[in-house]
């Protein structure tokens, strides 16, 4: 007999139970809290102790336990306050890959009070430096790749280097130098922190004007590995099975940065949480991805829609023993309903999860997996349970179910505002309610559709067209390997729809055959009346969205 998600709900949040909440007022808002969720990363971090030689990271040949991991934080943060003067508050860089130090670096940092900034390893120098003024970091860690970067660059902040590429810049010490031995004895040192206290500055995508600095609070931080592992349990029992958490043996592939908020805190901090491993890549390639599933007997993979798809194209996929792999976790980007059907084909008897997050929103807060999914594998699923959400229109009220309108939502994923950015925390946090800037539908069960994002939607001759279900429809057609639609200005109509395409290699298809296709699909307003073919991959940020301003620039000059 199948059960209901409110069901499911009252049995994972009710009394005595691992989801049980709380509510509590924060920044003047009512909301609801995982109760048994850390307070702080300390405890977090401390608590992942008591797994002891359990593998926690793998990077190639190198394998590192939680209980290495703890001692090289610990000893890390020991270094940062009394060799760098770094005090409760002080922000601290991290810029790098997806190296094992990237982690360590993450946790020395908070377990000594500071707040944590991860900067994108893919920023230009002009970048990295806007990211260091911005958040006034005292102290930045970074790779060789990072440092050289950076070397005629202006900033304040005091350099730690790790596997560097070259000699050192003068003052900046080696982070193995700093790490030691990290002994069996070593502790944390003293700081009193509470859950409202600043944790993270992670910066936005940045893909209109310069990036905003996410506040993120030891509250959120705490928040977020409960959030994953709600929605890991609600979608088993929805599915019929067992909540059986405690001794599913997980080894998760990530295949996006640790610098994103998916991989931070929907795989980083939630293996750390649940005693599993981690493998990190150096850089996200399927063909290595597949022969880590194979080596490491990887059992779930987490990333964007993007990563699924390319692992299933790959040349080697058969020739892989990927059996270990049971589930597969996308966000980040809309993923096209194709996608589903596809798993179903070439990796039957899997559980692919769609989820939806933001940086504001410390990573996943909507989830669709199991019989949801199928049913409905255009939605991003349905809301954890600390989460509310409303679909508001301009004014901000709420619509009416079936309408669509700017998706908002509140809960304590939240975070706290944009980092020394008033004007732009009192516009995108109002009442409690963040705006996220999508546009999204509700139906009568709760399922959320997003739309498409509000900046992103084509108005054609005052019809609004939206992107995300162009692209579904697109991603239906065996040849289009990738695709990405975007608004041709138009003196008439005002813009007119576009597509620029990646077919799959040696496909003849044209213009002309997937206009055609899309005929029978879409309303012929919606049809792009021009496409852009390209060989080369189409320009993503690191969390997989498709950068659609720099495609119009470079196609538009606009």
């Amino acid at each position: 007999m199948s059960v209901t998600h409110d069901e499911v709900r009252a049995q994972l949040t009710g009394p005595g139970q691992l989801f049980e909440m709380d509510e509590i007022e924060v920044r003047g808002s009512r909301i609801r809290t995982w109760k048994h969720a850390p307070g702080h990363f300390r405890v977090l971090l401390e608590n992942s102790r008591f797994h002891g030689e359990k593998e926690f990271i793998v990077y190639e040949d190198e394998r590192v336990t939680f209980e290495e991991h703890f001692r090289r934080a610990a000893t890390l943060a020991n270094r940062l306050v009394a060799d760098y003067g770094v005090t409760k508050g002080d922000r601290v860089a991290v810029s790098m890959r997806n190296y094992p130090e990237w982690i360590v670096s993450f946790s020395a940092i908070l377990a000594c009070g500071a707040v944590a900034v991860p900067l994108n390893a893919w920023w230009t120098p002009q970048e990295l430096e806007y990211g260091l003024s911005d958040s006034g970091a005292k102290v930045l860690i970074a790779d060789g790749e990072r440092v050289n970067r950076l070397k005629d660059a202006a900033f304040d902040a005091r350099l730690i280097v790790t596997r560097p590429l070259g000699e050192l810049p003068a003052g900046a010490a080696l982070l193995s130098d700093l790490l030691g031995e990290a002994g069996p004895d070593v502790s944390l040192p003293p700081v009193e922190l509470d859950p409202e206290d600043p944790a993270t500055i992670f910066y936005t995508s940045g893909t209109t004007g310069r990036p905003k600095g996410a506040l993120g609070t030891h509250r959120n931080l705490g928040q977020a590995p409960m959030t994953v592992a709600y929605a890991a349990a609600r979608g088993q029992l929805l599915a019929g099975r067992p909540a059986d958490l405690a001794t599913e043996r997980r080894v998760t592939l990530l295949s996006v940065p640790l610098f994103h908020v998916t991989g931070c805190f929907a795989a980083m901090i939630g293996t750390m949480f649940a005693g599993s491993t981690l493998v990190l890549m150096y850089k996200w390639d399927p063909g290595v991805a597949l022969e880590l599933i194979e080596r490491e007997k990887v059992t779930g993979l987490t990333g964007v829609p993007t990563s699924a798809w390319q692992l299933m194209s790959h040349p080697d996929f058969a020739k892989r023993d990927i059996s270990s792999l049971g589930a597969l976790g996308y966000g980040g980007a809309p993923a096209p309903p194709k996608l589903l059907e596809r798993i179903g084909e070439r990796l039957p008897g899997r559980a692919p999860s769609n989820g939806y997050g933001m940086t504001e929103t410390t990573a996943l807060i909507v989830n669709n997996s199991g019989q949801g999914y199928r049913d409905k594998p255009d939605s991003i699923g349905r809301p954890v349970a600390i989460i509310d959400v409303r679909i508001s229109d301009p004014l901000g009220d709420e619509v009416p179910v079936g309408e669509v309108g700017e998706l908002c939502v509140r809960g304590a994923a939240v975070i706290a505002g944009y980092w020394n950015r008033p004007d732009a925390t009192a516009e995108t946090f109002v009442d409690g309610w963040l705006h996220t800037g999508d546009l999204a539908r509700t139906d009568e069960e709760g399922y959320v559709f997003i739309v498409d994002r509000a900046k992103d939607m084509v108005i054609r001759g005052g019809e609004n067209v939206y992107c995300a279900e162009v692209e579904a429809a697109l991603f239906e057609h065996p040849a289009v390997d990738d695709a990405a639609v975007i608004g041709i200005p138009h003196d008439e109509l005002g813009e007119e729809v576009g597509a620029v395409i990646r077919l799959v290699p040696g496909s003849p298809a044209t213009a002309e055959d997937i206009t055609a296709f899309l005929t029978e699909r879409i309303a012929p307003f919606k049809i792009p009346v021009r496409y852009w073919f390209r060989e080369a991959e189409l320009p993503r940020n690191p969390g997989g969205k498709i950068l659609k301003t720099r495609l119009r620039r470079e196609i538009l000059g606009s």
